[in-house]
């Protein structure tokens, strides 16, 4: 087995590519939310795409403070009558959750064949890098144009 393989065949791995569901309204995001701030327990460990996944979970004022910040972020920059740009394993008992960035939208639907990266997860276990997971040919290409000269 590759290096590879054992990262996406990692417990975070599965969780993220696994059913989620969407949250579609603003009220049933309300209730998740407040499903979220009654487990911080300080298991959650906070992963925004694009920097380095933590290696810790986050502190409960950490995980606190995210909660409120994504949550009025969500709801000032995606005005939407519809949320639509979070999914949770279970909306009764969330354990992962993957939120989009409302102010980078522009490939959400996946039309261009390649699944869009979240702008951040939660979750219960160690979070692995997605992007470096990502197949993104554009950096590929440019590794192999730097290594040919």
């Amino acid at each position: 087995m590759t290096t590879t393989d054992k990262l996406n065949d990692s417990a975070y791995q599965r969780a993220c590519n696994g059913l989620l569901k969407g949250i579609l309204r603003w009220p049933e995001l309300d209730t998740v939310w407040e499903r979220l701030h009654h487990r911080n327990d300080g298991g959650w460990y906070i992963y925004t795409i694009g920097r380095p996944p933590p290696s810790a979970p986050a502190s409960r004022d950490e995980y606190g403070r995210f909660l409120v910040e994504v949550g009025q972020r969500l709801r000032d920059e995606h005005r939407e009558d519809y949320c639509g740009i979070v999914y949770v394993d279970d909306p009764e008992e969330p354990g992962f959750l993957k939120i989009y960035d409302p102010g980078n939208l522009g490939m959400v639907c996946g039309s261009s064949g390649a699944p869009p990266l979240p702008g951040w997860t939660l979750s219960r276990v160690a979070p692995d890098d997605l992007e470096a997971l990502a197949l993104r040919p554009g950096k590929r290409r440019h590794w192999w144009q730097r290594f040919f000269g």
